[in-house]
């Protein structure tokens, strides 16, 4: 990538930083500080033990999604997580925490999923789930529903059928 581009691509006003006082910034600027020893990263509030058993007994309990602390809570776990492991109070058990929850959430999307193939929906309404949640189904879906649609046209008698007979 050309110098200029780079300086487009991370051009903002970023600091003065003084030490000793939190600041906030970027997660790609936290976690290049943090490689460089240059800071010491604070959790997001949520990043606690107590508010994610909270978060995970919750969704164990509803039928429905419920909503997340954050839309990107998977990845910034993992960021953290992996970058930043001896900032973090109890990082195990809050690694453990997040799977538990993504492991509930996937498995209820599933079912979900399951239940509108079955059932021939048209449309469902995906209420809560990150774009992340989206995506490891987004596959399934479609095709499911391309195979469905293709189906459904076929046992149904179509007109463009008999206009191939000359």
């Amino acid at each position: 990538m050309p110098y200029s581009r780079l300086q487009f691509v991370f051009q903002g006003d970023l600091g003065p930083f003084n030490p000793g006082l939190p600041v906030e910034v970027p997660v790609w600027l936290a976690i290049n500080l943090k490689q460089r020893q240059k800071c010491r990263l604070i959790p997001p509030e949520w990043m606690d033990v107590e508010k994610l058993e909270e978060i995970r007994d919750r969704e164990r309990k509803e039928d429905t999604f419920t909503p997340m602390p954050s839309p990107y809570y998977m990845e910034l776990t993992k960021l953290l997580l992996n970058y930043a492991s001896d900032n973090i109070p109890k990082a195990d058990e809050i690694r453990t925490l997040v799977k538990d929850t993504w492991d509930t959430r996937i498995a209820k999307l599933r079912l979900s999923a399951d239940s509108f193939v079955r059932q021939q929906e048209a449309h469902a309404k995906l209420d809560n789930l990150t774009l992340m949640e989206i995506n490891t189904t987004g596959t399934f879906l479609t095709q499911a529903l391309d195979h469905m649609y293709k189906l459904r046209t076929n046992l149904q008698p179509g007109e463009s059928a008999h206009s191939q007979d000359f």
